[in-house]
């Protein structure tokens, strides 16, 4: 969090309006989010998980109701490239993907935790899959494919640990590499009359990644012109960030030195939170970059620990949830800083501004110290 704090003043700071007030600032904002998830951890901690894995359909469906709401017109709130995402309340903007991924943990947690012989069932199997395909496909209808992505490997690691019969698992896993192989080519490859109906911003971020040429050796010259242009704008953001990665050297350029951030280069409506890690890169170098992959590293393997101790399955499941969402955040988002995976607006924990990543995760990691506490109670 103080990390956080030191690159989100970074990140914006060069380009701030004099005229914005003092609290007003990101960074104020960001501290405010950390003090306000602080406590949610803390009251999360005060109550046994099990007598939160009671109400767990109840927390289960209400972020499911927000997902509704947020894809009504005038409820959910669109930003520039026409996501709804968001539900205004005013102050702040709520984000209920990041709430659904936290309450699908609790609630899938409690339903798995049941004896071994009821998960070789094929219906508990199926009711199983159920629970992670309906945020799934709410939170892709807004779109954002990143936030639902991180759901698939949350439902498939939980389901490995509570014992659910390999061959179903294997199944799934082959008939979802079959479509994602075939959803693959038709982008590459298909006649835009063939092709799959999908967000263009999502396919051509998919054509920056597998660098795919925009241009069409048979089109205009001013066809031509206009499709490098596009290519040109769509790769703008993922190239920055790699000079930003790369130009930092062994130990960067020194906080709030930054060329790539001061002069403009890295968007700085994305700088301070999909592309923080970019900031950190490039003004700590290298060596401040390993401080934050180290310090993930010592949250997720004592995730791994509670989950070890945990005094039974429902505790378990919650510990190994937690710790896979989690990972599937930090390798996605600074997969797609390095480009090694495609870009997809999802943020860095703990790090990324906004205040709904904030408080779920600092909630998430509430949880886990709930299991914790609670591993010998009895």
């Amino acid at each position: 969090m103080f990390i956080g704090t030191m690159f989100v003043y970074s990140a914006t700071m060069a380009n701030m309006p004099e005229s914005v007030p003092w609290y007003d600032q990101s960074w104020v904002r960001q501290i405010v989010w950390y003090a306000l998830g602080l406590i949610a951890a803390a009251s999360v901690c005060v109550v046994d998980y099990h007598s939160l894995a009671r109400w767990a359909m109840v927390v289960c469906w209400a972020p499911i109701l927000c997902l509704v709401a947020v894809l009504i017109p005038h409820i959910g709130t669109t930003h520039g490239w026409g996501a709804r995402r968001w539900i205004d309340l005013g102050p702040f903007q709520f984000q209920p993907s990041e709430f659904a991924k936290l309450a699908f943990i609790l609630a899938a947690a409690n339903f798995l935790s049941r004896p071994a012989d009821e998960l070789r069932e094929l219906d508990i199997f199926v009711k199983g899959l159920g629970m992670m395909l309906l945020p799934f496909l709410l939170i892709m209808k807004e779109p954002d494919l990143g936030s639902a992505l991180v759901l698939v490997p949350t439902c498939v690691v939980m389901m490995v640990v509570a014992g659910t019969p390999k061959s179903y698992l294997i199944k799934i896993g082959a008939a979802v590499g079959i479509l994602g192989a075939l959803l693959l080519a038709d982008i590459l490859f298909a006649p835009p009359a063939l092709q799959i109906k999908m967000q263009e911003y999502q396919r051509q971020r998919l054509l920056v990644y597998f660098g795919v040429n925009f241009v069409d050796p048979n089109a205009t010259p001013a066809e031509k012109a206009k499709a490098r242009r596009l290519q040109f704008d769509k790769s703008y953001q993922v190239n920055q960030a790699l000079i930003s990665v790369g130009s930092g050297g062994l130990l960067g350029k020194g906080w709030c030195q930054g060329d790539q951030t001061a002069l403009g280069f890295l968007p700085p409506g994305a700088a301070h939170n999909d592309f923080i890690f970019s900031v950190i890169a490039e003004e700590e170098g290298f060596v401040g970059s390993l401080v934050v992959l180290t310090l993930y590293a010592v949250i997720l393997f004592t995730g791994l620990r509670i989950a070890g101790q945990a005094r039974d399955r429902l505790g378990k499941l919650v510990a190994v949830g937690v710790v896979t969402l989690l990972f599937s955040h930090v390798f996605i988002n600074i997969g797609m800083n390095i480009r090694i995976v495609p870009v997809t607006g999802i943020p860095l924990p703990l790090l990324s501004y906004g205040g709904s990543s904030v408080l779920c995760s600092l909630i998430a990691l509430g949880l886990m110290q709930n299991v914790y506490i609670h591993r010998r109670g009895y």
